[in-house]
């Protein structure tokens, strides 16, 4: 015999004070309870006290209700370890996803490049191929890049040949037989490089031309040369630019931002009602004949001229002759001081004027532009600064001169289109899959400081900020996020990966643990424990559930959310065997025990 029933507004208010797991709980015991727990009243107050999300942020424009956007932030978080991989030998520096997911590489202190692959059966990461680059004399390898079909990996390392020690070297790997394609040389090193497309990639280079003032020049580079176009150039220098006060350029990255039709998530959101448009058209992919380059003779050649050009340009223009930058010296700091305003009258006078088209939408407003981004500076060496310069279609080649095209004498260095000055130092940047956001790692310079002296930057914060910035706006969104530290000093400062998926963003740090953020709410979701710095994430471009964490201790772990798992663990588990009489007999049964017949 039943007692008597409770009214659904008194089992919501006693639910409205249990935690989320009891409430689910409560929902199992009959019809009503269960009723009452879905209720989208009930789980809308959850969400905000479990998660502590201001009442301002609205739901995610994409959840159809708060009890399954509940349950995404709890279930689909990529956050239990499955499996740990040992097979590098010393710090683990880097990880990178192909665009399929079906394939990423790791590059390490042990100097090597290694291929795994995610599409086993079994659901384990295997490795599928090694590259040592210690007989190029390189250092350790840093970085890597699949191209946009997947057909080449970028390795990119820090070259100890018989060059200045900030040398690096680019080297093109093909991915049908692991040969390797063309080797270009890339400094500073932690220029790291970058695809502009399928077959082309750009890389630095940096002359002084003073005590505390640079010329970073940018070059294209085909990845290999087709047999039927011998005589095209294989490298092109698209930008040539001035750097004051001992900085220079840094982690470039390329930005495709196709008119922002269809972007993953507005972070803006009063314009959220206005998101989601179709899809644009996908790239057609091209392959071409491969030929391998290795390192050609007319490169010393070019390099040799370009050096010139340099140092023909800056006593053209009454900069002092080139030396390597030193420790600031008492005798030196009056020189110093006169070369900085030297070089900014030069860089105003001789410097051509940005791009208009950057700050102004075209007429149509439907035009596609690609951003060339890196890492800067105009007031001393350590990177605060985003730089950000349009490439035009016409320079996605290396056809034409290898120096470029024409300049006039009042034209000898390119300007910037834009700058975002991010008050600290970088140490990390990576782009949301649609290229709508720029997400950057820095670590914060004391309020109101004044820096005097370029070689002595202001002292930095241990916390590490994640600051979110609007391509299209060029603008930075909301307040940065906030949970993740860094210890070493500025001398010391190294670049922490981070990586972008369509609803997280995930980063590494200094102390011991990856961090995984919801891109629409701004929290922190999950910690990663390692046994070292983190120095680098990728969560898998098919399936954001699928995260790889790096470490200086020697590993790479692989994270799974809880979803994932108990599909993987149902999928294994052998199916029992069904009998329609016992089912009936079950059914029968507990029709009794309810009281019906």
């Amino acid at each position: 015999m039943c007692g008597p029933v409770l009214p659904d507004s008194l089992v919501l208010e006693i639910f409205l004070r249990l935690p989320h797991d009891a409430v689910l709980r409560a929902g199992l015991t009959c019809r009503q309870w269960l009723a009452v727990s879905r209720d989208e009243f009930l789980w809308r107050e959850l969400f905000y006290s479990y998660y502590r999300i201001p009442r301002s942020v609205p739901r995610h424009p994409a959840a159809v209700s708060w009890y399954r956007e509940f349950k995404r932030l709890f279930d689909c978080i990529p956050c239990v370890e499955v499996q740990t991989l040992r097979e590098h030998t010393d710090q683990v520096l880097h990880l990178a996803f192909s665009h399929r997911g079906h394939r990423f590489s790791s590059c390490s202190k042990d100097c090597t490049v290694k291929l795994w692959d995610t599409e086993r059966p079994d659901g384990n990461i295997s490795l599928v191929h090694s590259s040592s680059m210690r007989q190029f004399n390189w250092g350790y390898t840093q970085f890597s890049q699949f191209n946009a079909d997947d057909s080449l990996l970028l390795v990119s390392g820090v070259y100890l040949g018989p060059h200045h020690s900030s040398s690096g070297e680019i080297a093109v790997i093909s991915l049908e037989n692991y040969t390797l394609l063309s080797r270009v040389r890339n400094k500073p090193y932690d220029v790291f490089g970058c695809w502009l497309n399928e077959t082309h990639l750009i890389s630095g280079n940096l002359h002084w031309i003073g005590n505390m003032t640079s010329c970073s020049v940018l070059w294209l580079n085909k990845a290999f040369q087709d047999i039927e176009s011998e005589n095209v150039n294989v490298v092109k220098r698209l930008f040539k630019i001035q750097n004051i006060n001992a900085s220079t350029i840094r982690t470039v990255m390329v930005a495709h931002c196709r008119r922002h039709d269809n972007p993953d998530l507005l972070l803006d959101y009063e314009a959220q009602s206005q998101a989601r448009r179709q899809k644009g058209q996908q790239q057609q992919h091209h392959q071409p004949l491969l030929f391998d380059l290795a390192t050609s003779g007319s490169e010393e050649e070019e390099e040799q001229e370009e050096e010139e050009e340099c140092q023909r340009g800056a006593r053209g223009h009454g900069l002092p002759s080139p030396r390597l930058p030193q420790p600031t010296m008492s005798g030196l700091e009056h020189e110093l001081e006169i070369e900085t305003q030297v070089a900014q009258l030069m860089g105003r006078a001789y410097t051509k004027p940005p791009d208009p088209s950057l700050s102004e939408p075209s007429e149509s407003g439907e035009e596609d532009k690609t951003y060339l981004l890196f890492t800067t500076g105009s007031l001393t060496y350590s990177p605060h600064q985003i730089g950000i310069k349009r490439i035009r279609p016409e320079q996605m080649t290396t056809s034409g001169p290898v120096l470029g095209e024409e300049r006039s004498s009042d034209e000898f260095f390119d300007s910037l289109d834009h700058v975002i000055d991010i008050h600290g130092h970088i140490i990390g940047m990576g782009l949301s899959p649609d290229h709508r956001y720029l997400y950057v790692n820095s670590r914060a310079w004391p309020a109101g400081c004044v820096i005097s002296d370029p070689m002595s930057p202001p002292p930095i914060a241990e916390e590490i900020d994640l600051h979110v910035i609007d391509l299209k706006s060029l603008r930075e969104e909301r307040r940065s996020l906030r949970a993740h530290r860094a210890f070493t000093p500025n001398d010391e400062c190294f670049f922490i990966f981070l990586d972008v998926s369509r609803d997280f963003v995930a980063s590494g740090a200094e102390d011991k643990h990856g961090y995984i953020w919801d891109r629409h709410y701004n929290i922190c979701l999950a910690r990663l424990a390692h046994d070292d710095v983190v120095n680098s994430v990728a969560f898998s471009p098919a399936d954001q559930e699928l995260l790889l964490s790096a470490s200086d201790d020697s590993t790479i772990k692989v994270w799974r959310s809880p979803r994932m798992i108990r599909l993987a663990q149902a999928s294994a588990r052998p199916p029992r065997p069904r009998s329609l009489l016992p089912s009936w007999l079950s059914r029968s049964k507990n029709s009794c025990i309810n009281g019906k017949p």
